[in-house]
């Protein structure tokens, strides 16, 4: 008897530490995100029976989510097989996005606790926020990334910091100061790094914090939404933040742009790879290209003088959707539309759901929403599906919360 409480006392803990660690680590080591997705897999694969059984009630409400994944792996693998050009190494990342689904059928079986999500969220966030200050403030670099690179550490540290206000929801009294610790924390991580594309989507969840604010309940939780605004108003006042001088940055690169000045500037390159992109795709629209024929367009472009030399050093156009559609064409556009509505989709449907029958589904199905919007909003300045670093953390992260919603308890009477 005492064997068997041991047994499954250091499975739980196994199977919570699943959930802690992949957001733990992202911002502050290398590969921690991918290891986990594999322990997952291996997880899933040992556990098999037990995973099949508990998953079995789920399928319809799983499909959406499996679909949202597989089609850009389908897609991928048809392009591997009827184009030449089309390299082994570029099925990595839809493969390991769809893997990734093990997340899902290991916490339906095994359901974790999902404080631990939360706890890896905040404890992640306020790791990155340290790291990433003491390289700008204390080493004095002008644009720190940590162990990957400024604008993808920024983006999602104020994603993370953004999820951890829909887990206050799971917070109650004073406790509620730690997740708000952790928003504040991602704030800071992505103020660190200056970065300008996370405004937009800090922007964009914000909006989605007030349609639902209704659902957080309480005046503590509500009032920590304020601030995202308010943090960020704040960043641009203080001169050390470098915020202020960022933004006017941005805007004088693009009147300098339009003005037929410089184009070799941050938001001038963008403006350059935005124009170059959709020449491309207007060439062909529906299937896209491979890499090299990608290439060997924007060389022709480059001679005939219709995009500047440096567009043929850059291997992504700094645009989700205009660079699915470069490379993939429209079902290429709308493969990568599908691992965002779809999830989403999934979510919302989630939080309705789960509050008609009182089913505690409100942080998990909001983080998951919140999750969605800012990968959209980095993505309308930045190509964040790019690395496979942050491909697999979305992936994760969405199963792990599609998961918790689907085993989250009744709804107690408190709420």
């Amino acid at each position: 008897m005492h064997n068997t409480l041991s047994q499954k006392s250091h499975g739980t803990v196994f199977f919570n530490s699943l959930l802690f660690a992949p957001p733990f680590l992202f911002l502050i080591a290398r590969g921690g995100t991918g290891l986990f997705s594999l322990v997952y897999l291996l997880a899933a694969i040992a556990c098999w029976r037990a995973v099949r059984a508990a998953a079995a009630p789920h399928w319809r409400d799983m499909a959406p989510l499996l679909l949202a994944f597989a089609f850009p792996l389908l897609l991928a693998l048809g392009y591997y097989l009827f184009d030449p050009e089309v390299r082994l190494r570029d099925l990595e990342r839809p493969v390991r996005s769809l893997a990734a689904v093990a997340a899902l059928l290991v916490v339906v079986a095994m359901r974790p606790a999902r404080r631990f999500l939360w706890w890896g969220l905040i404890g992640g966030a306020v790791a990155g926020a340290l790291f990433i200050s003491y390289q700008r403030w204390v080493l004095g670099m002008d644009r720190p990334g940590g162990l990957i690179n400024a604008i993808t550490f920024g983006d999602i540290s104020l994603c993370m910091g953004l999820m951890c206000l829909a887990a206050s929801r799971d917070f109650h009294g004073r406790a509620v100061l730690w997740p708000v610790l952790g928003a504040v924390a991602g704030l800071v991580g992505s103020v660190a790094t200056g970065t300008r594309g996370g405004w937009v989507a800090a922007v964009l969840a914000v909006v989605l914090l007030l349609r639902y604010g209704n659902v957080l309940g309480g005046r503590y939780r509500k009032g920590a939404t304020l601030l995202v605004p308010v943090l960020l108003a704040l960043s641009f006042l203080v001169p050390q933040t470098g915020a202020r001088e960022r933004a006017m940055q941005g805007v004088a690169d693009v009147e300098q742009y339009f003005a037929g000045g410089n184009t070799y500037t941050n938001m001038g390159i963008r403006l350059e790879l935005w124009h170059t992109a959709t020449v491309l795709i207007a060439e062909r629209p529906w299937l896209g290209r491979s890499v090299p024929a990608v290439v060997r367009a924007k060389q022709a472009m480059v001679d005939r003088g219709e995009a500047p030399a440096y567009v043929l050093e850059l291997d992504h156009f700094h645009n989700d959707a205009l660079h699915a559609t470069v490379f993939g064409g429209v079902v290429g556009l709308l493969a990568w539309a599908g691992t965002l509505l779809l999830p989403f989709l999934f979510f919302r449907r989630q939080l309705h759901q789960g509050r008609a029958r009182r089913r505690d589904v409100t942080a998990p199905a909001l983080a998951g929403m919140l999750l969605v919007v800012c990968y959209f909003g980095f993505g309308l300045t930045e190509v964040i599906f790019w690395t496979i670093h942050s491909s697999v953390f979305y992936a994760l992260t969405v199963f792990m919360l599609a998961g918790l919603c689907l085993t989250a308890p009744p709804q107690s009477v408190t709420g």
